[in-house]
């Protein structure tokens, strides 16, 4: 499928530091509740994300990461998810997130 540039355009897409997670017990599948700090336009959002394969909770604070922003805010297991934490799987299915190779400010849109 392809689209436009205009398409790719309403995907905020936006660099972000992890400054809060806790375990999400409640979730039916494995998760965590994390907040992320978006820079001073956006603020602190905050998700849930299905990354505990790979990162244990202490792990996350203070990693940079790409998160989608213009989501419609979902209920998780009654918790507010208001951002997408980005990534790929791996050959086993599990979540490796999307970073940054240098650090850059919170908030920047991804072009």
């Amino acid at each position: 499928m392809t689209i436009t540039y205009e398409d790719f355009e309403k995907v905020d897409l936006r660099s972000g530091t992890i400054i809060k997670t806790e375990e999400f017990p409640e979730a039916k599948k494995p998760a965590y509740k994390i907040w992320a700090d978006f820079g001073p336009e956006i603020g602190v959002r905050q998700t849930s994300a299905q990354v505990t394969d790979h990162y244990k909770p202490y792990t996350l604070v203070g990693r940079m990461i790409v998160g989608c922003v213009n989501l419609k805010p979902k209920m998780i297991a009654g918790f507010r998810s208001e951002f997408l934490l980005v990534g790929f799987s791996d050959k086993e299915g599990a979540v490796c997130l999307i970073s940054c190779e240098k650090r850059v400010p919170d908030g920047q849109k991804l072009f």
